[in-house]
């Protein structure tokens, strides 16, 4: 082949492939419960395809092509490694303010937050593409078998045919369907009822979002109460501490939120969900992700790793 061919072979593979990265990398995350995994999964897929695109026959349509291999890409990586957890998925809450510890099995690994900007490509669909990404349903999801997580995801959020499915994972559509099912009733088990999340843009979540802002900028605690619901949870990502309920939250918060002008905050969203890059007397800390609902916030996930802040396009230092 000239190299003016393989030019144009090139060209056309990054035509026909390129519009499916953002969703792809958003499947990847969906599977893996890490961004930066499923960035390594994408660029994995990417590869694979490239090698086999001169045997591609279009017996499917480019995009189930590339969804086959990534799935099995990823199904791959799941065998060799450890489901990702919260820290309410390792044990039981917290009874007093002792310091957040690392888990001692240094297997555990945790869910990671990703940021909306590297995956939408469709406006259009922004509010199903927020549903599947939040925190709660990326964790529930790591719950399931791979095969099962593989299956619920490819039919219940991709709404993929089962033929089509079946197809991908070298299976009968007889099979996904009974996968599917099972798939269903364990992540009844697992995910958590949290009842009707709020979107970031609803102007109660904006409301939440800027009374925990203010409590943490200006140390106002009771503002910080207004916010959260009697069931609210905090989980500090990383540990293996978590805070269960409104009171022993309060008692976290009113600990942490030190001298007004300590923290500085700047919304952004991640998971689909309002959240926070936080900096600290002038340093950055991390992300926070909440949870909110029309009567308050159930869940406030803190990840206390200050690379995240520019991870999410932030700058290292907080604007003045």
């Amino acid at each position: 082949m000239t190299q003016g061919a393989v030019m144009e072979d090139e060209a056309e593979f990054a035509d026909r492939t390129e519009p499916f990265r953002k969703e792809l990398l958003a499947h990847c995350y969906r599977m893996l419960a890490s961004v930066h995994e499923a960035e390594d999964m994408v660029q994995e897929t990417y590869l694979r395809a490239w090698r086999s695109w001169s045997s591609f026959e279009g017996r499917s349509s480019v995009r189930v092509w590339l969804y086959r291999i990534a799935t099995n890409a990823c199904l791959t990586t799941i065998e060799q490694r450890r489901r990702r957890a919260l820290p309410s998925g390792l044990g039981a809450s917290a009874t007093d303010l002792s310091p957040g510890m690392p888990p001692d099995d240094p297997e555990v690994r945790f869910v990671e937050p990703i940021a909306e900007t590297l995956v939408i490509s469709d406006p259009a669909s922004i509010v199903s593409l927020r549903e599947s990404l939040r925190l709660a349903l990326i964790a529930a999801l790591q719950y399931l078998p791979p095969k099962q997580r593989a299956v619920l995801i490819l039919r219940e959020v991709l709404a993929f045919p089962a033929a089509e499915v079946a197809t991908m994972l070298d299976t009968s559509v007889a099979a996904v369907k009974s996968t599917l099912q099972r798939a269903r009733a364990r992540l009844d088990e697992t995910a958590p009822s949290q009842g009707e999340v709020s979107a970031p843009t609803d102007p109660a979540a904006r409301k939440l979002l800027d009374d925990y802002i203010a409590g943490f900028e200006n140390a106002d605690t009771a503002a910080l109460e207004r916010a959260l619901r009697a069931d609210a949870a905090i989980e500090m990502v990383g540990t293996t501490s978590w805070f269960n309920g409104r009171v022993m939250c309060m008692q976290l918060l009113t600990a942490s939120v030190g001298a007004p002008g300590d923290w500085r905050m700047t919304p952004i969203i991640a998971n689909g969900q309002p959240a926070v890059g936080a900096y600290f007397k002038g340093d950055p800390y991390g992300v926070a992700v909440l949870t909110p609902t029309p009567t308050g916030i159930t869940h406030i996930h803190v990840f206390s790793d200050p690379e995240l802040v520019t991870y999410f396009g932030l700058p290292r230092v907080p604007a003045p």
